[in-house]
This record gives C-alpha cells, sequence and structure tokens, in this order.
C-alpha cells in the first residue's frame, strides 16, 4: 500500500475575531492549544485556534466569550513546525496518532536517524520494535512515510553470513526496493533488499576516478553493483573492465548501471565465484588459506595476464583473491593491485606516527586524496582518518607486498619486485579498526 498525501483535518475552537486573543490565552493556560499548525479564519467571520486532540476530554467551551467546536479541514503548518526537525516531526505525528497510548518506552523506540534513498526511507534495525506499535497496522507505516516525505519505508537487520553480505531488509510500505544513488556523476541503482550500498565508501571511489587509468584493462574482483568498477569507466578511462560478482542480485543490478552510464560495451561481466581457479593455476603457498563456508558456484574464471589494473574491494579481507589476482595481471609487464584489507590500530599514549609512504622514484602514480563524507547513518563518532599512517598499517602494507611478491615469483617461475605505491585510509570500520586500501605495484624483473 502507498503512502496517502492526503491532509488529516484537526480539531479546533472557533470564535469571533475580537475574541481570538483572549482564547488563545485561555487554551495555552490549560496547555490545550496545538502549536504545530496556523489560526484560521472559517465560515462567518470566525477565527478557528487549532487544539490538541488528544485532550479534547480536557476541552471546556469559555462561557465569557461566544465559541464552537469545529474541524479545520485543510491545517496549515505553523512557522515553528516549519522548522522542525524530521525527528521532531516524525515523534509528533506518532504522538498524535497514538493519543493517550503514547508513552516514554515508545518515544525510546522512534528513531532519529535513518537513510534516504530517493523516496524510500532505510530504518535501522532497532527501531519500532516495541509491540505496540504491531497493532497500529498499515497506519504506522503511512504515518511514519507522510512524516518523512517519503512514499516507501524499509527497515534493516543483520547481514545474512551467507558470505555476500547480502542485506536483511524487510519492504513495510511501497512495492519494490529499487532505488538510485548518483555519486560524482554516476547512477547507481538497486535494490536495498537485495543488495549493499556503503556510503562511507566514497572517498574511495572519488580517489580511484581521479587515477591515471586511460588505455588500460582492469580486473576488478569484487565488482558488487559496480562501486569501483563505474569510476574506473566513467572517470579514470580505463579502456575495458572484468567484473567478477557470485552474487546474482549485485550481478542485475551491476548490469543495469553499466548501461545507466553508457558503458556497457566497454565491460564484461563474469558471474560467479573468482576464487575457483585450477590447483595448476594457484600457487602452493596460498591454497590452505582458501577454504570458505559458501559453497562454490558451478563456475570457473578462465582470466589470465589480461590486467594493467586489478581492484580487491572485499572486507575485512581479500586475500582469498590474492593468487586471482596475480594471475589475471600481465605476466610481461605486471601491474597495480589495489588491496583492501581491516587493519587493526592497537591504542597507545601519544604514537610515534610514520609518514605517509610515498610512491618510488619513477613511479608513474603518487598519493591519492583524503576527506570524510558523511552520510545519514554513518559518521557519528567516526575517528578523524589524518595525513599520517601509523605503524600497524605500513608493517600490514610491508607483509602484503612480500607475500604478493612470493606469490608472483612462484607462479611464473621468475623474480618480481613488488613497491608500495599508497596506503589509503577509507574509513574507521569499528574501534581501532581501520578500512585501507594498499595500492601495489608489482612489476617482472627483467633478466640483466
Amino acid at each position: 500500500m502507498e503512502a496517502r498525501d492526503v491532509p488529516i483535518p484537526v480539531p479546533a475552537l472557533a470564535t469571533e475575531l475580537q475574541f481570538a486573543q483572549r482564547l488563545r490565552e485561555h487554551l495555552e493556560e490549560r496547555q490545550l492549544l496545538d502549536g504545530r499548525y496556523r489560526l484560521q479564519e472559517v465560515p462567518g467571520g470566525w477565527v478557528a485556534l487549532p487544539v490538541l486532540e488528544e485532550k479534547l476530554d480536557q476541552l471546556r467551551l469559555p462561557q465569557e466569550m461566544p465559541c464552537r467546536l469545529v474541524q479545520i479541514q485543510d491545517p496549515v503548518p505553523s512557522r515553528a513546525a516549519r522548522r522542525r526537525t524530521p525527528a521532531q516531526k516524525l515523534r509528533d505525528e506518532l504522538q498524535r496518532l497514538l493519543g493517550e497510548s503514547w508513552s516514554e518506552e515508545l518515544e525510546r523506540d522512534v528513531p532519529h536517524a535513518w537513510q534516504r534513498h530517493g523516496d524510500l526511507i532505510l530504518l535501522s534495525e532497532d527501531s519500532f520494535g516495541a509491540a505496540p506499535w504491531e497493532k497500529l497496522g498499515p497506519a504506522l507505516w503511512e504515518t511514519v512515510a507522510s512524516a518523512l516525505g517519503a512514499q516507501r519505508l524499509a527497515r534493516r537487520g543483520r547481514v545474512l553470513p551467507d558470505g555476500m553480505r547480502t542485506p536483511n531488509v524487510t519492504l513495510l510500505l511501497g512495492q519494490d526496493g529499487w532505488v538510485e544513488h548518483v555519486d560524482n556523476g554516476i547512477r547507481y541503482t538497486f535494490d536495498v533488499t537485495k543488495c549493499m550500498f556503503s556510503p562511507g565508501n566514497i572517498t574511495e571511489k572519488l580517489r580511484v576516478a581521479s587515477l591515471p587509468c586511460s588505455g588500460e584493462v582492469l580486473v576488478d574482483l569484487y565488482a558488487g553493483i559496480g562501486y569501483f568498477t563505474l569510476p574506473y569507466l566513467v572517470h579514470a578511462a580505463a579502456a575495458f573492465a572484468h567484473t567478477c560478482e557470485w552474487n546474482s542480485h549485485a550481478v542485475e543490478a551491476l548490469r543495469r548501471n553499466l548501461a545507466l552510464n553508457g558503458v556497457q560495451d566497454r565491460c564484461r561481466v563474469h558471474h560467479g565465484d573468482n576464487r575457483q581457479v585450477s590447483s595448476a593455476d594457484e600457487p602452493r603457498s596460498l591454497q590452505p588459506h582458501t577454504a570458505s563456508s559458501s559453497p562454490p558456484l558451478s563456475f570457473q574464471l578462465e582470466l589470465r595476464d589480461v590486467a594493467d589494473r586489478v581492484n580487491l574491494g572485499l572486507i575485512p579481507s581479500s586475500e582469498e583473491g590474492w593468487p586471482v589476482a596475480c594471475r589475471v595481471l600481465k605476466k610481461g609487464t605486471g601491474g597495480v593491485l589495489h588491496i583492501h584489507h581491516n587493519v587493526e590500530t592497537l591504542p597507545a599514549p601519544a604514537p610515534r606516527q610514520a609518514p605517509v609512504l610515498q610512491a618510488e622514484r619513477g613511479s608513474p602514480e603518487g598519493a591519492g586524496s583524503d576527506g570524510e563524507v558523511q552520510s545519514p547513518m554513518e559518521g557519528s563518532g567516526k575517528e578523524t582518518l589524518g595525513a599520517r599512517i601509523r605503524p600497524e598499517w605500513q608493517r600490514w602494507a610491508e607483509a602484503t607486498a612480500a607475500r604478493i611478491q612470493g606469490l608472483l615469483a612462484e607462479l611464473h617461475g621468475q623474480p618480481w619486485r613488488t613497491s608500495i605505491l599508497h596506503i589509503e585510509a577509507v574509513k574507521s570500520y569499528a574501534p581501532h579498526v581501520h578500512h585501507l586500501v594498499l595500492d601495489l605495484e608489482c612489476r617482472p624483473t627483467l633478466p640483466a
């Protein structure tokens, strides 16, 4: 059922114009005046003053002035009401809906923040959990949608432990969960009940959009709905992209997004689990680390020796994709890996921080930009990520570079060199845990 945008009549006391001020004072003194709406003229030259519906049983008509009870059919919000925050408006509308049933328990259960996706509001999982809400039925969701200026409502649950980070979202009002976002001039559409969307990754999407990728071939091993694939194709001018994704709902959104942005002819979508490689292609040193609780799809990624650049945008760790990334890099010239990982940073009193790692001399890329963009559901209490890296980040980057170097040498039977170009702090993922991206240049060592 769709939310209706129909004015709801409000009760009011009407009196002659000369008595309007006295009636206002009378109602204010008894806390009966409904300050959410303006006074309005009614037929007969009288003035109607809105009163609180939940207090009608306390209303006593004053004997010293002429007045009568009326209904204002098209109430006009007062100036104070128009200045209300969305959260205040939501609380007020719900309090009006419940009347005397309103309680402190219900007020604590009303959300103060949510995600907006166009005309769809996505509520947090801990909102409207109290039992009394269930008795209201569809009227609850229609009231919430109307108060927040939305047509559709959904509520989040915990992310499903299925290896695909599938959201557990319930559609409360509306016919479907398809929404559209525009980031940096790129259009993303997806079904909020089937796919994740992280506004906290906007800084990394902006950064990859500025990388010099003209003429390059990209392999995106965890494409999702195209979070990073699209900035590479639309803004960074990559010539072609191979995208890998095993979630069928994300693949549907990815195909739509490629078409929405006019780059479908420069991308091939590989639907399946990119970890399924033949034993001959997989370095022995990583074979013990490829166990997964998720059943593999009937699919084997056949790509090899094609990529100038590989994006590994999976957290908390993309380690299972490292052998695949090594295999798809061009074996003659190598390329750059963008490795995402959650790194724990132990608190310490006033630690000495190492400077940002700069690109090697002569390397084609340097440090990227840094910044923070908050979303409706994120940013509160977010740790500021400065322009310096932590010692733990540098140790992780160096260990990863050494590991990748060994995988490449074992895979190709010749020495390779790896160079740390940049470490990007994307966001604070949890207390003392940071989502990082390592830009790692990988080149074969040419014989002397």
